[in-house]
């Protein structure tokens, strides 16, 4: 099996728990809200936007650890909806705060609905992860092994606020320095892959000390994805990514190849810190690009997916079947197409 065959097994599952974990934590009768948050989730489609569902690569990988272990990947059901749910509500509260008018090339919720509804609507969904997890007792679990899944969701969300903050705030500082910047994606994107992991081992079985490793096979997973996420906030294409290109030196992110430019380019460095018009933004990335931005921010991810596949023999026999598809998935999330 590869993970396409994987994926087409486990995803229609996946997406028909969260749909019933949605309409059963929205209030009865409040039509609108449930299709705030199934627009969001890209099982309907308003305004002349089509349908658009995320890839659920979240979800999976909690199966996937899970199966990885032995587990019992239908008894991990209720993690793979929370840290979906986890994952959506932090979208929809990201769009806002980040002003971006796009998500999966449709308009995003508060673009449609307004600011006001939309933070209400991300609210609520905050409170869906917990719920979900609240439901492990049904697939067999203990109530012991529920309170661990509660701690690992409360910590991961800490540190996703902590990375989010330190996002923005870095928009407007002049000092943010690398080392700040793996701190800020530590907590923003590496948190939660690497608590798909942590989830997926515990619900397996695993003792605390293999739990540890899967989340750090998780982290250096996740910091590989944001390192080529950054790549493709500049140089990707709008078609495939959902965003508008050079969305990232737009929104003055503090991205990889941008702290790389500000440090070896003083031309880029000098635009950067003055202050540029939408029109100079295809001579920045050029900047960037001949600086050798895109060369560094590869090699950074290319070290980070070899850390984490490191980890995964260490965790999985080469031979295993899940070995494979774990190894595929680490490629599907760290070498996207731009």
């Amino acid at each position: 099996m590869n993970l396409k065959d994987y994926q087409q097994a486990r995803l229609p599952v996946i997406e028909n728990r969260l749909q019933a974990d949605l309409s059963a934590l929205i209030p009865a009768g409040n039509q609108e809200l449930h299709l705030m948050l199934a627009y969001h989730m890209g099982w309907v489609g308003v305004t002349g936007a089509p349908k658009a569902s995320g890839k659920r690569l979240r979800p999976l990988l909690v199966l996937m650890v899970n199966e990885a272990c032995s587990g019992n990947w239908q008894a991990a059901l209720p993690a793979a909806s929370a840290v979906s749910l986890l994952h959506n509500f932090s979208l929809i509260h990201d769009d806002i705060e980040d002003n971006s008018e796009l998500r999966r090339g449709r308009p995003t919720v508060w673009r449609i609905w307004g600011l006001p509804l939309a933070l209400n609507a991300g609210d609520l969904m905050f409170s869906f992860p917990y719920a979900s997890l609240l439901n492990l007792p049904q697939s067999g679990h203990t109530n012991d092994t529920v309170l661990a899944a509660l701690a690992i969701l409360q910590d991961t969300i800490q540190q996703l606020v902590h990375g989010q903050h330190l996002d923005m705030r870095f928009e407007t500082r002049q000092d943010v320095a690398l080392d700040d910047y793996w701190q800020m994606i530590e907590g923003k994107t590496a948190a939660l892959i690497a608590c798909c992991c942590q989830l997926g081992a515990l619900l397996a079985g695993e003792g605390a000390a293999r739990q540890v490793q899967w989340a750090q096979f998780g982290r250096s997973l996740g910091l590989a994805f944001q390192v080529v996420d950054d790549w493709l906030g500049i140089w990707g294409d709008p078609a495939v990514t959902g965003k508008d290109t050079f969305s990232d030196l737009l929104s003055r992110k503090k991205t990889i190849p941008i702290l790389y430019g500000i440090a070896q380019n003083q031309q880029f460095a000098q635009h950067w810190h003055k202050g540029f018009a939408q029109d100079n933004l295809p001579q920045l990335a050029h900047l960037l690009e001949q600086e050798g931005a895109q060369s560094y921010t590869f090699a950074q991810a290319d070290d980070l997916t070899k850390q984490a596949l490191a980890l995964l023999d260490d965790l999985v026999q080469p031979g295993h079947p899940m070995h494979a598809l774990l190894t595929e998935l680490a490629a599907t999330l760290t070498r996207r197409s731009a």
